[in-house]
């Protein structure tokens, strides 16, 4: 058994700094539905949990303004089911409502979801500690070492935004609906607050694939915000290997503006297929301006993949994403009548 100390903030300013006293081996904790795993893995072991679950005002869902905003502290199920964001934003509230079981979605926080890691078998299960190397080498989990996937199993692995270093697939759903509707992440540290598009919060393997977020040790998400435009014609597609609550293999959120049977905007966003949120800016292209038929639909998710970068095992998820993003278009549209 390894000893932590536990201090339970009711702040942000507490927050952070009890965070700045302790150091590198501290960590937030909300919801704990990703931490605790974690930790029970040894992928993290922090010696500190700092609290900030209790802390007034995080939790909040504001629909009112230009904005939605919600509190990092809001849970999943209660996002899903605000009945604003059901009606005139379906693509937040499926990806949340196919996320994860209602166990979970009544304890998991919209922010610390946000914060979730990779399932890859090998970064979970393969390297021991943090600190040496075991079974399996994982970049992730110590840099350096190698990673298993290439050339190994890699079904679930991604294939756009690889690397030499790292094929791990992000998991999220969440982050997928937020990443079409160009949210923002606000972020509150020892520097004050600052407010990063949610395209920039996610970061390429690259050669530092251990490095996955843009934030920094210290630092706590406080709120997400999406810009309020017309969502009602969008919708969360997912696939998965068993119906109910399942990691993706892929997975596409979309937003589409209509003018009739023409399509004058598309937004649209990858999951399960690749390293970080992917956003199918081609795919966004090939649709501007063109009637929406099942086989145009059907090109544009094809566009979405052409740099994709398969492996052994998982040379599918190409066709399988395109025929995602092709479904998810078709019904987006249905919802524009």
């Amino acid at each position: 058994m390894r000893p932590i100390d536990y201090t339970r903030a009711d702040s942000i300013a507490a927050a952070v700094e009890a965070f700045a006293a302790v150091g590198a081996d501290a960590r937030y904790i909300a919801g704990g539905t990703t931490l605790y795993d974690l930790m029970k893995l040894r992928v993290e072991q922090p010696t500190h949990l700092i609290d900030v679950s209790g802390i007034t005002g995080l939790n909040t869902i504001d629909t009112n303004g230009d904005v939605l905003r919600f509190g990092a502290l809001a849970l999943m199920n209660e996002v899903a089911y605000t009945p604003f964001v059901r009606e005139e934003y379906p693509v937040l509230s499926e990806s949340l409502l196919k996320a994860a079981s209602q166990q979970l979605r009544n304890m998991a926080t919209v922010g610390g979801n946000l914060l979730q890691r990779t399932r890859c078998p090998y970064f979970r299960n393969g390297a021991g500690s943090s600190s040496t190397v075991g079974v399996y080498p994982c970049n992730k989990r110590v840099p350096g070492s190698g990673c298993a996937a290439i050339g190994g199993l890699d079904r679930g692995h991604a294939i756009l935004g690889v690397s030499d270093a790292c094929v791990a697939v992000s998991p999220g759903d969440w982050p997928v609906a937020l990443t079409a509707m160009d949210a923002s992440i606000e972020i509150h540290g020892p520097a004050g607050t600052r407010t990063l598009p949610i395209s920039d919060f996610y970061r390429l393997p690259g050669d530092t694939p251990h490095l996955e977020f843009n934030i920094d040790h210290g630092e706590i998400i406080t709120a997400i915000s999406v810009p309020k435009t017309p969502s009602r014609s969008s919708t969360y597609h997912k696939i998965r290997d068993r119906e109910s609550f399942a990691f993706a293999l892929a997975s596409a959120a979309v937003v589409v503006e209509m003018e009739g049977a023409i399509v004058r905007t598309a937004r649209i966003a990858l999951g399960g297929v690749a390293t970080v949120p992917w956003r199918a800016h081609s795919a966004e292209e090939a649709l501007r301006g063109k009637q929406l038929t099942p086989d145009l639909a059907l090109q544009a998710g094809r566009t979405a993949f052409g740099d994709a970068r398969p492996g052994q095992h998982n040379g599918f998820k190409s066709d399988l994403g395109a025929r995602v993003i092709a479904d998810a278009l078709m019904i987006a549209a249905e919802r524009s009548a």
